[in-house]
């Protein structure tokens, strides 16, 4: 059974730092729950050649942090690479191969002008049917979201309650970025990215970085100073990587075969789950992972809004920490940022933002749901 038993992560926000900076900042919360003086391998999930101009990140931060010689190297699925980077770093420890594997998430994204972020993240879409024909991220979304609000009747005041929701949660966690509340006027008002999306239903351009050390059951002892949490289940399923070519866009395809493989796996039902943080990079996308995940029937997710279900008192809280919407979401950083949201919650340290729970679920997508990865957490 591998185990999570540190976990930590750097303030979100435009930093000056490198993202090895930010590394090392997220590090030091770790080591100051638990020693570590030689992990086997590090994995680490980052898009550094398009902010950095920086491969090899593996090597490069096994280094910062004093851990070479081990094995280190970087995995890719775009917004999903800190969350396959923890993937790696399960089946490392589940197998028998490593019993030490540390897992990170990184992203220096404020040092591009934003017209170059959003051309740097069209390459998570088919370059010949997407790219060439001008159509970006914030365009696949908002052709989702009219598709979605067409259909089942949602309107732009479910997409608010969305990122309302989650930007109170924020007000809560003093490593999140967008700390503020909204109100549905100033969602209104704000600038038009791809009609229906607007500037408050999209994640921001920011930096940072998530760490979290795993371990298997036969050394998981040597860290009682920290408080450990099992990793139940760690799922991987993919789509197109062009909308274009699904049947439905406006089911998130890869994200219910991970779900469903997840809690498989676990042994447990959406009904189990007691805390989530989902990918929410665009509003729209929350709405349509309900569904996904299992807490909401095909065309009802945003109902779980309107009944107040999913806020942070509510019965099925989700994005505790402000998601990817007001947390931050620094690409490569994202998939352990919700991880490290679910050890806090799981071992009691979230604070003010702290829900009664004892298992949860991560669910981190690459590209347009086009890979999706999921976590179910248990406390120890």
């Amino acid at each position: 059974m591998p185990y999570i038993v540190a976990a930590g992560m750097s303030r979100i926000a435009k930093r000056k730092e490198t993202g090895a900076e930010l590394f090392l900042e997220a590090f030091r919360e770790i080591k100051e729950m638990a020693e570590i003086n030689e992990v086997d391998a590090v994995y680490v999930g980052v898009q550094s050649e398009n902010y950095e101009h920086q491969i090899m990140y593996g090597a490069l931060l096994a280094e910062y942090a004093n851990l070479l010689p081990c094995e280190a190297y970087r995995v890719e699925a775009c917004a999903a690479s800190g969350a396959l980077a923890l993937h790696n770093a399960y089946v490392a420890v589940k197998s028998g191969m490593y019993k030490r594997v540390l897992a990170v998430g990184v992203e220096k994204m404020s040092g591009k002008k934003t017209e170059e972020v959003i051309d740097l993240l069209m390459a998570a879409s088919d370059y010949y049917l997407d790219q060439l024909n001008g159509v970006t991220i914030p365009a696949h979304y908002a052709m989702i979201a009219t598709r979605y609000m067409h259909d089942y009747g949602a309107t732009e005041e479910d997409l608010f309650l969305v990122a309302k929701k989650n930007h109170d949660n924020a007000m809560k966690n003093p490593k999140a970025y967008l700390r503020k509340s909204i109100t549905y006027e100033e969602y209104v008002a704000s600038k038009p990215v791809a009609k229906p999306i607007k500037m408050l239903d999209c994640s921001p351009i920011c930096d940072g970085a998530a760490v979290a050390l795993v371990v298997d059951d036969t050394v998981v002892s040597e860290y009682s100073s920290s408080q450990p949490v099992k990793i139940l289940a760690s799922t991987v399923a993919s789509d197109t990587l062009s909308i274009s070519k699904r049947h439905d866009i406006t089911t998130a395809t890869a994200v219910k075969l991970a779900c469903e493989k997840a809690y498989r796996q676990a042994g447990l039902k959406p009904k189990n789950i007691h805390v989530a943080e989902v990918h929410d990079a665009f509003t729209i996308n929350e709405i349509i992972i309900y569904e996904a995940m299992g807490y909401a029937e095909k065309g009802e997710g945003y109902k779980l809004l309107r009944e107040e279900v999913t806020t942070l008192y509510g019965e099925k809280p989700v994005n505790p920490s402000g998601g990817l919407k007001a947390r931050g979401h620094p690409i490569g950083a994202t998939g352990l940022a919700q991880v490290y949201e679910l050890y806090m919650q799981l071992t009691g340290r979230a604070e003010q933002r702290q829900v009664d729970a004892e298992t949860g679920i991560a669910i981190n997508e690459g590209g347009v749901n086009s890979t999706a990865v999921v976590h179910i957490l248990e406390a120890a």
